[in-house]
């Protein structure tokens, strides 16, 4: 069996102690995680130090989804670069403008 590849591994802190932090893997063929219908496994976190603000992953089972503060909802995976745009552009909005 092929080992995942890490495509994505980025962390920031910010001065205000804010976290920023992306990673993905592409899983080898065919495998998917369950719950997900792709070949990505993904955690996309901002928070601060025990506080998650935001977060979008696929955990095993549950698929495709989003913490907006306590909030649980699904999301509709497209692909990692709109993934990654739809969390930066909300991780934006969240620190008023800022990246």
């Amino acid at each position: 069996m092929a080992a995942a590849s890490l495509i994505l591994n980025m962390k920031k802190t910010y001065p205000d102690g804010a976290i920023l932090q992306l990673v993905a893997w592409r899983l080898p063929d065919p495998e998917c995680v369950r719950g997900s219908t792709h070949r990505f496994k993904y955690r996309l976190f901002y928070g601060v130090p025990g506080t998650r603000l935001l977060s979008y992953d696929n955990e095993a089972g549950k698929g495709d989804h989003v913490h907006r503060g306590a909030v649980e909802a699904p999301y509709t995976f497209i692909s990692v670069r709109e993934l990654v745009r739809v969390f930066l552009d909300e991780v934006r909005t969240m620190r008023g403008g800022e990246l």
